[in-house]
């Protein structure tokens, strides 16, 4: 019996251990996800209940405090520019990824997940949609720990692609934007590749992230619709989004505020860190089995086609910056 008192007691302070060290700068989301597994692997917490009740809206608060970081005048030149092709390439790919899912039978929810990340910008579009559909933790984790390998891989295989196919700073820059899962990933790859791919790859991922504030409010519409449908009453109200675009706009018209809203979005980003490992937590060694390989499928044949896609586009000069 003290045993067993012993090990819950171990277990709690090993939890909290891990979720204090994900607050730390050094820890990258990617990492924390992988905390959070292992420790559900291995532990079992009387925590893990709790944080399942926190993690949507954790995940609210950090998507409405990295607007902060977002420069509106900046990232609206280039959004406008490429407006045409970007409806183009988001339409594309969640309409590719709802036949593909559908064509291996893979659970919707993760499926959709799946797509909006890869289709705008990876863990932080997840993070915007996942509430207001009502994602569950499983789905939540499944997709980000598919986006999330993909985006290592990237890290790697595209600067390596970049050179082979002599592409220049500008186009390997709009490729990796638009090619590429997370804004992380994006600033990684390109930093490899030059200063000027740097600028234009960051840009451009910039003006795309903006687009999570059109969409989540139509998967809203669509998610309290099924609701409905289900004769549930209680609907989910993308009202972080409207807290996004206020954070963005008053450190945008107010440059004096800079530092602040610089903070602000440092702290957005930890507080994502650590959701992520209390989303890891969640996942159990069930879960995997009942998950299986159909979201893993998915994220990479959609990440083949959008990528082949978006290089093909740029090296003929259909989609160019």
């Amino acid at each position: 019996m003290w045993i067993t008192t012993l090990k819950q007691k171990y277990s709690d302070f090993v939890f909290l251990a891990c979720a204090l060290a994900c607050l730390l700068p050094f820890v990258s989301s990617a990492t924390a996800l992988v905390i959070g597994i292992t420790f559900t692997l291995f532990f079992q917490s009387t925590f893990l209940v709790h944080a399942k009740t926190t993690i949507r809206p954790l995940l609210a608060a950090s998507v409405m405090g990295l607007g902060a970081g977002m420069n509106l005048i900046e990232v609206a030149k280039v959004g406008t520019h490429g407006f045409a092709y970007t409806f183009i390439g988001i339409s594309f790919t969640l309409l590719l990824g709802c036949w593909i899912a559908k064509l291996i039978q893979a659970d919707d929810e993760t499926s959709m997940l799946i797509s909006v990340g890869t289709a705008i910008c990876g863990g932080s579009a997840i993070a915007a949609v996942a509430p207001v559909i009502g994602a569950k933790s499983q789905s939540i984790t499944v997709a980000l720990g598919v986006v999330f390998i993909l985006n290592a891989v990237a890290l790697i295989l595209f600067p390596i692609l970049g050179h082979e196919l002599q592409l220049s700073q500008s186009q390997f820059g709009l490729w990796s934007a638009l090619a590429i899962h997370d804004t992380s990933s994006v600033v990684g790859a390109t930093l490899q590749y030059g200063s000027e791919a740097l600028k234009v790859g960051t840009t451009v991922k910039l003006s795309r992230a903006l687009w999570i504030v059109l969409i989540t409010p139509c998967f809203a519409y669509l998610a309290n619709r099924k609701q409905k449908s289900d004769h549930e009453v209680k609907q989910q109200k993308p009202w972080f989004i409207l807290g996004f675009l206020v954070f963005a706009a008053i450190f945008t018209y107010i440059p004096t505020l800079a530092p602040l809203g610089n903070s602000i979005e440092w702290g957005a980003k930890r507080i994502l860190t650590l959701t992520l490992f209390l989303i890891g937590s969640q996942l159990s060694l069930k879960t995997i089995k009942t998950v299986g390989a159909r979201p893993i499928i998915l994220g990479v044949c959609l990440w083949i086609c959008v990528a082949s896609a978006s290089l093909i586009s740029i090296l003929h000069g259909w989609i160019e910056i």
